[in-house]
């Protein structure tokens, strides 16, 4: 499971702890025997965190999802309200990179103008480029 998912066994424990992933079955030696549907539940479980789901939403989450079909009302609305707030940080963060390409962009021309150093300033002045 942890080669196919790309997280390690210490991240796994602590998913099935957190009651992320159900208890998985064992094999005589012990091992656990994942699924390929666990597979991709953890595969989902990892998309989530990456976008910065909190873990005690994914938990919400999780034992909705336990509950079968009569949850899925519940579990669409909180996956709108998680997408909602990805959206926000994502307009966000395309704002923040607008504003970091205007700034690069500003000491890109001032790299490549001719150096005149009664009219050129080391230094920036205006609270705009001075950042």
């Amino acid at each position: 499971m942890a080669e196919a998912t790309g997280v390690t066994a210490h991240t796994l424990r602590f998913y099935e702890r957190a009651e992320l992933i159900r208890p998985v079955a064992r094999n005589s030696g012990n091992q656990r025997r994942y699924s390929s549907a666990d597979v991709e539940w953890v595969r989902f479980l990892l998309r989530l965190r990456e976008t910065g789901m909190p873990i005690s939403q994914m938990r919400e989450y999780a034992a909705l999802r336990e509950q079968g079909p009569v949850t899925t009302e519940a579990r669409l609305r909180l996956l709108q309200a998680h997408q909602a707030g990805l959206r926000e940080q994502i307009t966000l963060l395309r704002s923040h990179e607008k504003a970091l390409a205007e700034k690069i962009r500003l000491y890109r021309n001032d790299l490549t103008r001719p150096a005149d150093t009664s009219t050129r300033r080391h230094v920036d002045t205006s609270t705009e480029r001075n950042h």
